[in-house]
C-alpha cells in the first residue's frame, strides 16, 4: 500500500504530535508500505529530501518558538498525488497546510483520515482570547467532518467530539516503547548534577512550558512539598515561552531544555515525582513516558490518565486543585508509596505495545482505501 501523512509539525521538533506522528510513519515504513511524508521545510533540511519527504513552505508558528506550520500548497499535492496516487491520506493537522491537503485529497477522490491531536479551543483563553473558542470548535468540526474517518486516542475524547457533532470518530490508542523509557535509566550522576544527594527529592515536570500548561499549579505545589522536604528540586524538561518569566520568577529551578532520545528517558527516570497540571491535553504523552520510567506521577483525570492512570495504584489522578495540591504533598511525604506507585506504573506500562497501535492504523487507512476502491473502480 501507498499511504501519505501531512503533517505541520515533525521532529526535531518535540511536542506530542510530532513524535506520534513520526511513530506511525516508520511504523508503517517498517511494515513494508510506501509512506510519503508531506511537511513543511525546517531549518536542519538540507536542499534535496530524504525519499518519501515532501517539503513544503512553512512559517514559524506565533509565541511558540521553533514551531512552524505549512502554508497551501494545493497545486504541489495535486502534481504530486497524480503522479503517486497514495491509497489513503493521514492528516494530522489542521493548519493552512492540513486544509489544503483536506481539500486536494477531496478533489482526487482519495480517502482521508484526520488526526484530533489538539484542543485548540482550550488553549484560547490563556492568550486572552476566550471569546473566539466556539468558533475554533465550529472550524474544527468543519475541518474533521470533511474527513472519513478523525482518529481520537480516547473514548473520553471520542464521546465528547460526537455530542459536539463530529462525524465519524474512531479511536486509535496510544502506547510507549517501554525499552526506552524505563526505570533501569535512572541515572544517579544526572541527580547529582541537579545538586541532588542519594536521598536528595526531584519533582519533575516534562512538556511545553507555555501558559495553556497550568504551570502555576505545579509551582504551588512544589513550594507546599518544600515544606516537609526542604531540598527538594523542581527540575523543567522542555522549552517554551513561559520558560523565561518562571526562570526569573524562581531561580531556584532547573532548566534543562529541550531532551531527546535516551537523554530524556534519562531524565524522566531521575526523578522521584512527575507533576503534570495541565487540563487542555488532547492525550498527554509524557504520562505514559513518566509511568513507562518508574515515576509516581499526579495528573489530572483525563486524556491519558482517565485510561490508564489508577489512583492508589500507579499513580494519582485527581480532579481539581486541591487534590492536585494534596496528591502532590502525600507523595512528597511517603517514599514507601511513591516507590511502589512508580514500580506498578512501569508493570503496567509493559503492556502496551506501539506495534500494535500502528497495526490498528494501517488496517484503518486500509478499511478506508477499500470502501473507497468499488466506486472509483465502478466510475472508471
Amino acid at each position: 500500500m501507498r499511504y501519505a501523512i501531512v503533517t505541520e509539525t515533525y521532529p526535531p521538533e518535540v511536542n506530542g504530535v510530532a513524535l506520534t506522528v513520526q511513530g506511525l510513519e516508520q511504523g508503517l515504513r517498517a511494515a513494508g508500505h510506501q509512506v510519503d511524508l508531506v511537511r513543511p521545510r525546517q531549518a536542519s533540511d538540507g536542499t534535496d529530501p530524504d525519499g518519501g519527504t515532501v517539503l513544503v513552505q512553512g512559517a514559524g508558528l506565533p509565541r511558540y518558538p521553533g514551531l512552524r506550520f505549512g502554508l497551501p500548497a494545493p497545486k504541489r499535492l495535486a502534481r504530486q498525488w497524480q503522479l503517486q496516487r497514495p491509497d489513503a491520506i493521514y492528516i494530522a493537522t489542521e493548519g493552512p497546510l492540513g486544509w489544503s491537503a483536506l481539500r486536494t485529497a477531496r478533489r482526487l477522490g482519495i480517502p482521508v483520515a484526520t488526526g484530533f491531536h489538539t484542543r485548540f479551543d482550550e488553549y484560547l483563553p490563556d492568550y486572552g482570547v476566550a471569546w473566539l473558542q466556539a468558533a475554533a470548535l465550529r472550524w474544527m468540526r468543519r475541518f474533521h467532518n470533511e474527513a472519513d474517518a478523525t482518529l481520537v486516542p480516547t473514548q473520553e475524547l471520542q464521546q465528547f467530539l460526537g455530542e459536539q457533532g463530529f462525524d465519524r470518530v474512531r479511536l486509535l490508542a496510544r502506547a510507549v516503547d517501554s525499552s526506552q523509557f524505563e526505570p533501569q535509566r535512572r541515572d544517579p550522576a544526572l541527580r547529582e548534577e541537579w545538586g541532588i544527594d542519594g536521598n536528595g527529592f526531584a519533582a519533575i515536570y516534562v512538556g511545553r512550558i507555555a501558559p495553556e500548561k497550568n504551570l502555576a499549579l505545579a509551582v504551588k505545589a512544589f513550594r507546599r512539598l518544600q515544606q516537609i522536604r526542604p531540598k527538594a528540586r523542581f527540575v523543567w524538561v522542555g522549552d517554551g515561552p513561559s520558560r523565561e518569566k518562571l526562570a526569573h520568577e524562581n531561580p531556584d529551578f532547573i532548566f534543562c531544555g529541550v531532551q531527546r532520545g535516551d537523554a530524556l528517558a534519562r531524565h524522566f527516570a531521575s526523578g522521584d515525582l512527575f507533576l503534570f497540571p495541565s487540563r487542555s491535553e488532547t492525550f498527554g504523552n509524557v504520562t505514559l513516558e513518566a509511568m513507562a520510567s518508574g515515576v509516581a506521577t499526579v495528573a489530572f483525570d483525563y486524556g491519558a490518565a482517565r485510561e490508564h492512570l489508577r489512583t492508589d495504584q500507579t499513580g494519582m489522578a485527581v480532579n481539581d486543585d486541591a487534590q492536585f495540591l494534596s496528591a502532590a504533598l502525600q507523595l512528597a511525604g511517603d517514599d514507601v508509596l511513591r516507590a511502589r506507585l512508580g514500580r506498578n506504573a512501569a508493570s503496567a506500562m509493559q503492556r502496551l505495545h506501539p506495534q500494535q497501535v500502528v497495526a490498528e492504523f494501517d488496517a484503518l487507512l486500509a478499511e478506508l482505501a477499500q470502501a473507497r476502491r468499488p466506486h472509483a473502480d465502478h466510475a472508471a
